[in-house]
């Protein structure tokens, strides 16, 4: 193993740890043994980064995410070393391709403060952050409220979450499943209710739920709104909203257990 680690420039532990980052930041049900030994298949499958360092970093992990995305389905890998089975919990292809897109989106853009924005969508707010400039700061005329469960707990997802969103018409009949709605690119017009639900989570109890409504785009700002607080779910498994104004809005939450998420779900919430 260790002449494979020097072969490839010492890539292989570098990407495990972007993998556990990407992990964490999406809430991808994954083993860190899976995605060592999803790493190691990916660097054994080229050669492109044998002799490549921290300069070409985001084309490895726009390639290793390609890779994951084109993965077949299948219900085990063999782990590197010992050839044991290592478990797929869940599809990890969804997730994988979203990432690579957004790879591809810091990749192209220009400067280092926006690249290292996108990056952050990609791996969190571990990434080096660019220093901004103070006219910028000062130029905000609504207050940043958004909190981070990094900075309340540790982060380690083990276990798998699932949420979705019932969108309620005026009228109080049912629009339909938001999931269903954005595979078909519809989406949410304003005054709709908005029933947040969990609707499938195997962590074993007991364990705490978080919740997180993030509101974004210019009319948040304009309106000094854009929330971001984490609060603790009220029993229900479920959190009710109201599509205000229009925006790319997110929702998230968290199962907590023994202070550490151990399960996350995210979903998005565009309001025309």
């Amino acid at each position: 193993m260790k002449e494979f680690v020097d072969q490839k420039n010492k890539n292989l532990r570098k990407l495990c740890k972007m993998g556990r980052a990407w992990k964490n930041k999406h809430g991808v049900y994954m083993g860190g043994l899976l995605i060592d030994t999803l790493a190691y298949n990916f660097l054994k499958s080229t050669d492109t980064y044998d002799n490549k360092g921290e300069a070409s970093y985001g084309e490895l992990c726009r390639d290793f995410f390609e890779f994951l995305m084109n993965q077949p389905n299948q219900d085990h890998y063999q782990a590197l070393g010992s050839n044991q089975d290592v478990k797929v919990r869940k599809k990890f292809q969804r997730k994988a391709r979203k990432a690579y897109k957004l790879t591809l989106k810091a990749i192209e853009s220009g400067t280092e403060n926006i690249a290292n924005q996108k990056w952050k969508k990609v791996f969190g707010r571990p990434f080096p952050a660019a220093i901004q400039d103070n006219a910028l700061k000062s130029s905000h005329t609504w207050r940043n409220t958004e909190q981070f469960i990094e900075d309340e707990h540790s982060i380690d997802i083990r276990y798998g979450i699932d949420m979705d969103c019932d969108v309620i018409k005026q009228d109080g009949f049912r629009a339909g499943a938001l999931r269903a709605m954005l595979t078909t690119g519809i989406r949410i017009t304003p005054k709709r209710r908005l029933k947040f639900t969990v609707t499938s989570c195997d962590v074993p109890p007991p364990y705490t739920l978080k919740w997180k409504v993030l509101n974004r785009g210019e009319e948040a700002q304009r309106r000094d709104c854009i929330r971001g607080q984490i609060f603790v779910d009220t029993g229900t498994k479920s959190n009710n909203e109201t599509a205000d104004f229009k925006g790319e809005h997110v929702v998230e939450c968290y199962a907590i257990k023994n202070n550490v998420v151990v399960a996350k779900s995210r979903i998005s919430v565009p309001i025309e």
